[in-house]
């Protein structure tokens, strides 16, 4: 991402600029006016990978990046939430389905992306698929059947891989 994108101090309004503060690490931007240093920093999504129906239940997404492509269903963390509740909210939203959130199933990040995909296991135990606002399709794959070449991410083909204990 690029820093130059911001170009205001969020505390006072004064100009940032990008300064080294200490030897070795990578510039930070620094207001001009009051000395905030403004930290950026990657963006957590969560998801959970669950079966329905005999089968790992994946979205198709209707957005992008990744519009028309496969992946478990997922989002951000909003600012203060659990990254738990996270996925149950993200879950519920994009595929109509209630899950108990277990155990952290991977943690992937890419140099270069801003996020980094806490991704869960899950457990379904209510409601009724059907594709949220941002979704085409939700669909259950047996583990032979999921479509490989049309998945969205790569941090979708490594959890799913990890699921699978492939």
């Amino acid at each position: 991402m690029d820093q130059l994108e911001y170009r205001f101090c969020p505390r006072c309004g004064g100009d940032l600029e990008s300064r080294v503060l200490k030897e070795g690490e990578p510039e930070r931007l620094v207001c001009s006016g009051c000395g905030f240093v403004f930290y950026l920093g990657p963006k957590l999504v969560a998801g959970a990978i669950f079966e329905v129906d005999g089968g790992i239940l994946l979205i198709k997404r209707g957005i992008e990046p990744g519009y028309g492509r496969w992946t478990f269903p997922g989002g951000y963390v909003e600012r203060g939430e659990v990254a738990e509740e996270a996925a149950r909210r993200e879950v519920a939203e994009e595929t109509g389905i209630e899950v108990e959130v277990g155990p952290i199933l991977g943690l992937y990040s890419y140099e270069g992306q801003l996020p980094a995909i806490a991704v869960f296991e899950g457990r379904a135990t209510g409601g009724r698929a059907h594709p949220g606002d941002e979704v085409l399709s939700v669909e259950s794959f047996a583990p032979a059947e999921i479509p490989w070449e049309e998945l969205a991410f790569p941090s979708t083909k490594e959890a799913l891989r990890d699921y699978l204990g492939e």
